[in-house]
């Protein structure tokens, strides 16, 4: 199991919004100085959202990306946030990212989707962000209507590989993962699975790994280690046992 340390932008700042909210927003830093931070801690991953990307349907924060990418080119990074076509694709992972996140997307366009995966393959990812288990898009401001296991069914026909499970309810708010939902998603559909959202101590981790399912690829953790609540090398040795 991967810890990817999140990093979000907007404006050009490293931050953290509750529960996806613009108007509760947390202002950390740069972005490189995160990145570097958790590269010295050891992370070999991490997760990036351009929140003005998702709100505007764009990304807005390439070059901050691409600053990243340069400067620790021994780090992964996997960017979501605006990407809606092929054009911005290319540009995105053109920056040196190694994997793209298509989010709005998969509800609005799956024949972009498809035809993604198809040429990418595994640099491809697909965010679900869900509500009460239902798909939210467009930077979380609007329902889609779809059930997120029915949403992950959809994407595993077009080709998914990678799915990442964000329970919106619980991203920022130090509450613990969803478990239940999480597990649902890995027993009805066959796609790797990365849990996002809520992560509050390291206990959670260790019950994230407890599960022990071989599709679980990763944890996503962002404000319980920007608010020094879970320490990264921690979290890191907690996967690695896992891992053994």
């Amino acid at each position: 199991m991967k810890i990817y340390p999140a990093i979000d932008i907007l404006q050009g700042k490293a931050v953290r919004l509750r529960q996806g909210r613009a108007e509760d927003v947390t202002v950390y830093g740069r972005p490189l100085e995160m990145a570097q931070r958790w590269r010295r801690a050891g992370a070999e991953w991490v997760h990036v959202v351009d929140l003005d990307g998702a709100f505007d349907g764009v990304p807005r924060n390439l070059d901050v990306v691409a600053q990243i990418a340069q400067t620790l080119p021994t780090l992964r990074l996997e960017l979501g946030g605006g990407i809606r076509n092929m054009a911005t694709l290319e540009e995105v992972l053109g920056t040196g990212v190694y994997r793209a996140i298509l989010g709005t997307s998969a509800v609005a366009n799956p024949a972009f989707v498809a035809e993604a995966l198809k040429q990418y393959g595994s640099r491809v990812a697909v965010g679900i962000d869900a509500r009460d288990g239902v798909a939210r898009v467009s930077g979380w401001t609007e329902d889609s209507r779809i059930g997120a296991i029915d949403l992950a069914q959809r994407l595993e026909r077009l080709g998914a590989l990678l799915v990442i499970y964000t329970d919106i309810a619980r991203d920022g708010a130090l509450t613990g993962p969803n478990i239940e939902a999480l597990t649902q998603m890995l027993a009805q559909t066959g796609l790797d699975v990365i849990a996002s959202g809520g992560v509050s101590k390291i206990d959670d981790v260790r019950a994230l790994a407890a599960i022990g399912h071989p599709r679980l690829d990763g944890v996503i953790i962002g404000k319980a280690l920007y608010e020094g609540v879970v320490r990264l090398e921690e979290a890191l040795r907690v996967s690695c046992s896992q891992n053994a």
